[in-house]
């Protein structure tokens, strides 16, 4: 007979087994060629048939119970281990706020960059006015970029001195967009009016970075088409958005201007942000700076999209959002948006 005691004490050798090594060493120990059951299995011919039997059955009933409990110790070892090597390859990504007084290597809270702030404050209030959202491609076709708008051939905007065209498909047909002016057309295709829509986004043209520019740059336009809009209602729709995204102390007009894809067409201008009006450097002492464009919707543009000009009217402005966030935050030159630098990304 196999005494209890001694299961007991094997099982209790395999259990105290630290290491999946030192647990390879008990079972060689109790189940190996030169083990205690094998000097079992070999003294089996020396019994008689039945005795033989009963002693084999014993014999592969300790067998089973050390091999299941080797196996369960196994599982927990292994478990551990890989809990283990997981826990030692763990890449931490906690953002960590930057500790004070730590110095120059401290670890320091990423942030978005102050045109992604602007963009994000800028959807909010356009949204809040019950504005929707739009985006489309940066690459476009010569038809959504300037036919569909309404800009005859020999305009300068279509010339490759201004315009960045790809070597895709026939020769001055397919560029990278200029402005964001695109969107309004496809969202004129893909939705019937009313539409009150914004389309923020990323433009390129080929322009010498400066204090005002750079080739890479962000807009922000806006489409409004409905029954009976008027001028009136562009004002008013200026003048709220500046209000609310400047302040009730800084407020816009208006300029006679020219766009092809407008009639008629202004300038938007807003108060200046750093005399507030009474003329200083930045404004060139007239009290006003220059934002952007605005004005009707051409109905030559209605007609490119399928929308009848007799029953809708509507009004379309933009803006650039890297100018808007120059001017919002009294920054001498644009060019510093794109250097990263921490010292200046660090402060908004």
């Amino acid at each position: 007979m196999v005494d209890d005691s001694d299961l007991d004490a094997a099982r209790r050798r395999i259990a105290s087994a630290a290491t999946l090594e030192e647990l390879r060493a008990v079972e060689n120990d109790l189940l190996g060629k030169k083990s205690a059951i094998a000097a079992m299995n070999t003294r089996l011919g020396e019994l008689a048939p039945e005795a033989r039997k009963e002693r084999g059955r014993e014999i592969n009933e300790l067998r089973s119970a050390l091999t299941g409990a080797v196996a369960a110790r196994r599982a927990v070892l292994e478990e551990g281990d890989r809990s283990a090597g997981i826990a030692a390859d763990r890449i931490d990504l906690t953002e960590a706020v930057r500790v004070p007084g730590v110095g120059r290597a401290a670890r320091r809270r990423g942030q978005l960059h102050l045109v992604t702030q602007t963009r994000d404050e800028l959807e909010d209030v356009f949204i809040g006015m019950g504005f929707t959202v739009a985006e489309g491609p940066e690459v476009e076709t010569d038809w959504y970029n300037f036919e569909a708008l309404n800009i005859p051939p020999a305009h300068p905007a279509r010339s490759g001195f201004d315009s960045l065209y790809l070597k895709l498909g026939e020769p001055g047909t397919v560029l990278i967009r200029p402005h964001t002016s695109p969107v309004q057309v496809r969202v004129m295709e893909a939705q019937r009016p009313p539409i009150y829509s914004i389309m923020p986004g990323r433009c390129y043209r080929k322009d010498t970075p400066d204090a005002r520019h750079t080739p890479a740059f962000h807009q922000i336009e806006g489409l409004v088409i409905d029954r009976g809009i008027t001028f009136g209602d562009l004002a008013g729709t200026i003048e709220e958005f500046t209000n609310a995204y400047f302040g009730p102390d800084i407020h816009s007009r208006l300029r006679p201007a020219s766009f092809p894809f407008t009639e008629p067409s202004a300038e938007y201008e807003v108060t200046c942000v750093i005399c507030h009006g009474t003329g200083c450097r930045t404004c060139s002492g007239t009290g006003w700076i220059e934002l952007g464009g605005c004005g009707m919707v051409h109905p030559n543009v209605f007609e490119a999209v399928g929308i009848d000009p007799e029953e809708w009217s509507g009004f379309a402005f933009g803006f650039g959002i890297d100018r808007l966030a120059q001017i919002r935050h009294s920054i001498s030159d644009m060019r510093v948006m794109a250097d990263n630098d921490l010292r200046f990304a660090t402060q908004f």
